[in-house]
């Protein structure tokens, strides 16, 4: 069973809380505050893994969350980092961000990536020391993890792609050229899932990865059949074969057979429909030379500007020719495609990202922003260095200014996160 998409949540661990300690020991009057920092929060990292060619691994579980950093504790004592975590998928994946559709990474050139960054770490008291606050109780809390909504689309990494209708004969095609053993029989619809196969060609270790693609209808854009599901795994390939049935065994026309099929392929991408093609005109064996004209045909694809190769994967004939085709035109296309990120990501930082919204909710003054949520979970509200220490931060980071810019004036309520006071200028 071929999985091939999927959609999956992504949370990076939360960095650990700084400590609020003071050194206690025999002899020392003076220690001082020695609370640790916390550990960050382990990132979720994608890997390779070469041996697998579906998302089947994350068809039943879609939500991934890394450990959070450890607490800072006294003596100084840092907090534990949290360990990655490692999510492999299989080569040629493609991870999109879930509400806009952009990409994020193309998994095919690159052996790893930090999809979601771990939250830092919060300091500890210690860091707060100063000549005039020489006893800070409170310290940092941890940054939050990176969280996204992904989607893994699996875009299988082949050179040559074999395209057609159902029943055209790839699979045979595929089966001879290469070692690969997809299911062969006589009946539409047999291949259900794209098959790979590695072909040898030109000497030891040349060679292409050939992919034969579930047979495409008419409708197949649109989802009829089955080709709308696996059309994406022919988005990579440099080289199209068209496999058309020459001897007409099913009564279709080869001509209308190429037309159809690469309308489908332009409705799902202009890119994909102008990739250049071979046709290989299959069961030459069988061919009932009266039932079709064969000068029509040849003039058709002369017009496509498109080699043709008349073939037998029942017999074999012509077989090594089309591998040979395949191998000297690839010599001549360009690379296997990779896909450019689109996505970027807002990344914040606490120390110079002061942004903030601020609501009148019928008459209090609602102030939110990622920051200051994290600072009020380093701030303790019952000492009076920490509030004074949380005003200084309102004023210098211009939330002050911003709510006397909205009309805040004495005595108006503001509230922060739950937490209320009177407005004083």
């Amino acid at each position: 069973m071929l999985v091939d998409n999927v959609r999956v949540y992504l949370k990076a661990g939360d960095g650990g809380n700084g400590c609020v300690s003071f050194r206690r020991e025999k002899y020392v009057s003076h220690g001082g505050p020695d609370g640790g920092d916390g550990g960050n929060g382990g990132d979720i990292v994608l890997t390779i893994d070469e041996g697998a060619n579906t998302l089947l691994a994350y068809k039943y579980r879609h939500k991934f969350i890394a450990a959070n950093g450890g607490d800072g504790m006294a003596g100084k004592c840092h907090g534990a980092t949290a360990d990655e975590l490692i999510l492999p998928v299989p080569p040629g994946t493609v991870v999109k961000e879930a509400a806009s559709g952009k990409v994020i990474c193309d998994m095919s050139n690159i052996d790893r990536f930090v999809i979601c960054k771990g939250g830092r770490g919060g300091w500890g008291n210690r860091h707060f020391a100063t000549p005039t606050r020489q006893i800070p109780r409170f310290a940092k809390s941890g940054m939050k993890g990176e969280e996204l909504e992904v989607i893994f689309e699996l875009k299988m990494i082949a050179d040559v792609g074999l395209i057609g209708y159902p029943n055209v004969g790839k699979s045979s095609i595929l089966s001879m050229i290469s070692a690969a053993k997809p299911k062969v029989a006589n009946y539409h619809f047999t291949t259900l899932s794209p098959s790979l196969g590695v072909v040898k060609s030109g000497g030891e270790g040349k060679g292409f990865v050939a992919a034969d693609i579930p047979g495409l209808i008419e409708g197949a854009a649109e989802g009829a059949g089955l080709g709308h599901e696996f059309l994406r795994h022919v988005d990579r390939c440099r080289l199209l074969v068209h496999v058309v049935d020459i001897s007409c065994a099913e009564g279709r026309n080869p001509v209308e057979d190429i037309k159809t099929i690469n309308a489908e392929l332009a409705r799902y991408s202009e890119q994909l429909a102008s990739r250049p093609q071979i046709i290989a005109a299959n069961k030459y064996d069988s061919l009932d030379e009266e039932a079709v004209d064969l000068d029509a045909f040849e003039a058709y694809v002369d017009e496509l500007g498109c080699d043709l190769i008349y073939v037998s994967a029942a017999t074999g004939e012509n077989i090594p020719t089309l591998v040979n085709m395949c191998s000297e035109r690839l010599k001549l296309l360009p690379p296997v495609i990779t896909y450019e990120s689109e996505y970027v990501k807002e990344v914040y930082r606490d120390e110079d990202d002061h942004a903030i919204t601020i609501r009148n909710v019928n008459g209090t003054y609602v102030v939110e922003g990622e920051w200051l949520l994290n600072l009020m979970g380093s701030i303790n509200f019952e000492d009076r260095e920490s509030l004074m220490y949380f005003q200084r931060v309102l004023r210098n980071s211009g939330v002050i200014a911003a709510l006397e810019e909205k009309g805040c004036g004495d005595g108006d309520t503001v509230s922060i996160y739950d937490f209320e006071f009177d407005f004083v200028r």
